[in-house]
């Protein structure tokens, strides 16, 4: 077995229209499929992703509080590459986003920051200029 790459990652959110909005409206993912599940009274929001991989959006009636942040065991952070971590973090800081300082990663010399989706899931803006 070989893995090729990430297809998608699954993420739960406790308010279904303010992590749409944020994922779509704010980052500008592509919606690829949106679809309410009567039975399990749950929203599910499939999103495209630049380089071909998905973000599905789960809402469900009452999840559970993710444990602590960011080193609860499991996913620790979603990681999106820019091509400028300071401009990104300008722009989501201009939309009312609070974006942590830019640090430099001491092994690859590259920049990166996190802010948080509307559930607090840490999200990482990883610097890797055009070619």
């Amino acid at each position: 077995m070989q893995l090729q790459a990430i297809h998608h990652v699954a993420l739960i959110c406790s308010d279904y229209a303010a992590s749409r909005a944020f994922y779509v409206d704010l980052l500008g993912l592509r919606v690829v499929a949106e679809h309410y599940r009567e039975a399990r009274q749950s929203w599910k929001l499939d999103l495209a992703l630049p380089t071909g991989g998905q973000l599905e959006l789960f809402s469900f009636p009452a999840p559970p509080a993710r444990p602590s942040r960011p080193e609860a065991c499991g996913l620790r952070h979603l990681c999106f590459a820019v091509e400028d971590v300071a401009a990104a973090k300008a722009w989501l800081e201009s939309q009312g986003v609070a974006v942590e300082e830019i640090r430099v990663d001491e092994y690859t010399q590259k920049r990166f920051t996190f802010f948080a989706d509307p559930d607090g899931l840490p999200l990482e803006l990883y610097e890797r200029p055009a070619a």
